[in-house]
């Protein structure tokens, strides 16, 4: 399928009948395959959200069918920039179809905001930005929330240990990095106690305190000696963030935190998966949590870009 012989309807595979509904059920799938974090195509990504951005504004819809009747559509405009989804030019996914000589982008680069805050662009268009740029440019949005009445306190200290612990050892190394606590599951009526952002990757992160000693986790289970232990439910969490965007790699991580605030503690080793599991979900101690966010947000395309529409969304706790 090329982009000189596709239409958009084909490229979403769907009728040029659909709706709105079923245009946007078919981009999350789209998406989900041509993403270049999942082993996709940059050019094909940048093909499927051209479709959508299309198809899902009325104006442009009937514009496009009309040039689509006619036989003269064209599937992408190479004149205009590129796409909120879509890997900006020069990066390690872009270089796959363009070959520059531009360097890759890296997590310790200062951040890009996707938009960008261009005071003259939004005066010409007519337009504000979606969230202030002061609110934007801050790493840190939110704190634990108090939840139930049993053990609450509890729960608040552990994520404020994981709050420090990001804020400290996390974020100055990713500097487009976005930390948001305190989010209601779009999933269920629980919460996600901490969102980290960067570039086109998303941490979902939830804690524990545990004491010091040799666990083990398979991908399902905790386990010390002959006991099991449950850790936060994650994974239909992420599988729903996932569907909400579908343009991110999503991850969830539960970090253990040791009594005595012993990064090292407790040892957690990874035994072989159990059938059914994903490697989606990570269960680590703080150090391993540091080194993991790391490596998982510096390995995605454009590492050191602020999505401010995705950010605006999570601000607004994903009701």
């Amino acid at each position: 399928m090329t982009e000189s012989s596709s239409s958009y309807y084909e490229v979403l595979r769907v009728a040029v009948t659909a709706t709105d509904k079923e245009i946007k059920v078919a981009y999350r799938r789209a998406a989900r395959k041509a993403h270049p974090d999942h082993g996709g195509d940059a050019a094909a990504f940048r093909q499927v959200t051209a479709a959508y951005e299309t198809l899902m504004d009325p104006t442009r819809r009937k514009a496009y069918d009309r040039s689509y009747a006619a036989g003269t559509s064209r599937n992408i405009d190479d004149s205009a920039g590129p796409h909120f989804d879509a890997p900006a030019a020069g990066t390690h996914a872009s270089a796959t179809v363009h070959r520059t000589t531009t360097p890759r982008n890296t997590a310790g680069d200062p951040p890009v905001y996707v938009p960008s805050y261009d005071a003259a662009a939004f005066e010409a268009s007519g337009t504000v930005p979606l969230i202030p740029f002061a609110q934007a440019s801050q790493q840190v949005h939110g704190t634990p929330r108090k939840r139930g009445i049993f053990g609450a306190e509890a729960r608040i200290q552990r994520e404020l240990r994981t709050v420090q612990l990001v804020t400290r050892q996390v974020l100055p190394a990713v500097p487009a990095a976005r930390l948001v606590n305190g989010l209601q599951s779009p999933a269920d009526n629980s919460h996600i106690d901490h969102a980290l952002l960067s570039g086109y990757r998303l941490a979902l992160i939830g804690s524990m305190l545990l004491p010091k000693g040799a666990y083990a986790w398979d991908g399902q289970t905790l386990k010390h000696g002959g006991r099991s232990i449950a850790p936060p439910q994650l994974a239909h969490v992420v599988r729903a963030m996932q569907d909400i965007f579908p343009e991110l790699n999503v991850t969830g991580w539960t970090v253990i935190h040791s009594a005595d605030g012993n990064l090292h503690e407790p040892v957690i080793d990874r035994h072989r998966r159990t059938a059914g599991t994903s490697e989606a979900i990570q269960v680590v101690n703080a150090a391993g949590l540091v080194r993991g966010l790391k490596q998982f947000l510096s390995a995605g395309p454009t590492p050191n870009t602020v999505n401010v529409s995705v950010l605006a969304r999570l601000l607004r706790g994903m009701h």
